[in-house]
């Protein structure tokens, strides 16, 4: 199944406020009931156990209201890994005052070397062409101490299937359209490999884990910090 690119609604707000929040929602959902939260507790708990972290500092980039970082959050308590997150998109009107939040720019982090323990997206690299996650990447690991950490759909023409089947359940016309758009451009298992092993990333390396409804999650590690 070939890429294809389609311009997704919520990117440019097209739509009313209430169009908008229905798609958010929908969002909130998604990661819910269909692995986005699962995914990304796995991920950070990871990354907690393998550089023997209890409290991780995480950068989450185009997180929205922050549904996604709240569960993950709670549910990694349970494993006695605390989370402090700030959570980075480009529009405020995605924000929201649960956690501490800031507007800026996937491709320049407005932060410093090694600012965070982790940085991530959820749902966000489908947007990028390659040239762009690889950006996304090298700044990412550029602010991260520990690791990359890329949490998206994998493009399968099953998963596209569903996608239009789903139709009936989304809350707003713009999920009807962009859910569908999401899988025609997402990346596969492959292709995600493939772009994050360019060396200008500054990856040490690249694990990679399949979950539940065409999940990937994707670790780029960053080499150990010295301690001198």
């Amino acid at each position: 199944m070939r890429r294809v690119v389609v311009p997704e609604l919520l990117d440019s707000d097209s739509g009313t406020p209430q169009e908008v929040e229905g798609s958010l929602a929908d969002l909130r959902m998604f990661n819910r009931r269909f692995g986005g939260a699962r995914a990304m507790i796995a991920l950070l708990r990871e990354i907690g156990e393998k550089r023997r972290l209890t409290n991780i500092d995480w950068l989450d980039v185009a997180g929205g209201a922050g549904d996604l970082v709240a569960l993950t959050q709670q549910s990694l308590r349970r494993f006695a890994i605390t989370v402090s997150p700030v959570i980075m998109d480009r529009a405020q009107s995605h924000l929201n005052g649960s956690h501490q939040n800031i507007c800026g720019d996937a491709l320049a982090l407005p932060f410093r070397d090694n600012s965070f323990d982790v940085v991530s997206s959820s749902l966000f690299v489908h947007h990028l062409e390659r040239e762009e996650l690889v950006r996304f990447a090298r700044e990412g690991l550029r602010v991260a101490r520990h690791a990359f950490v890329i949490n998206d759909l994998i493009r399968h023409p099953i998963h596209l299937a569903l996608a239009v089947a789903g139709k009936p359940i989304y809350r707003s016309r713009i999920t009807r359209h962009d859910a569908v758009a999401s899988v025609r451009r997402a990346y596969t298992v492959d292709e995600i490999r493939r772009i994050l092993g360019d060396p200008s990333t500054g990856a040490t390396e690249i694990s990679v884990r399949t979950f539940y409804l065409y999940r990937m999650g994707v670790i780029a590690w960053k080499a150990k910090l010295s301690t001198i």
